[in-house]
């Protein structure tokens, strides 16, 4: 990279992108703080959640579901044994791999999401889509579409269940 010229943000794009990731910021912290209040779950947990649901018998490998999070596997352990705790979710050897670990949902943590779910999905719309107007709407998805292609995104669940509507 020596020898590059940098080719710095415009006063536009610096004031879009300090937006950008205050916006980000507080919403993440914002529906953080409401899931804590209405239901007891942080808002990772509350992912780990929907993710759980919307795969195909409510199971995945630890390691994809790390890599879904994007969290480390270190990181994903405590959530799950958190969760593992709470008895929202079971862990137990992948019968197909003794190194790997499966954990699945159990009913009493799709209950929790199915509880969790009407006052996240009101917040998130309250902050976000009530907010904007539809071509803003489209506007937000184009564009974060397109930023996505540029980045390393995790792969998708090789199904989504029928209770896909939690996805928020």
């Amino acid at each position: 990279m020596a020898g590059r010229r940098t080719k710095w943000l415009t006063t536009e794009e610096q004031a879009t992108w300090r937006a950008y990731l205050l916006a980000s910021r507080l919403l993440e912290e914002d529906l953080d703080r409401q899931l804590q209040r209405d239901s007891g779950l942080a808002h990772t947990h509350y992912g780990i959640l929907v993710a759980l649901s919307e795969a195909p018998g409510r199971t995945l490998r630890m390691s994809d579901l790390a890599n879904l999070q994007r969290f480390s596997q270190s990181r994903l352990t405590h959530a799950v044994a958190r969760l593992e705790a709470d008895g929202l979710v079971e862990r137990r050897p992948c019968p197909s791999d003794r190194r790997g670990q499966l954990c699945s949902l159990t009913p009493a943590g799709m209950d929790a999401l199915r509880a969790a779910a009407p006052g996240h999905v009101a917040q998130v719309r309250a902050k976000v889509f009530d907010r904007l107007s539809p071509e803003q709407v489209a506007a937000l998805r184009d564009a974060c579409e397109t930023v996505l292609e540029g980045l390393d995104r995790p792969p998708c669940p090789t199904a989504v269940g029928p209770d896909a509507r939690f996805g928020c």
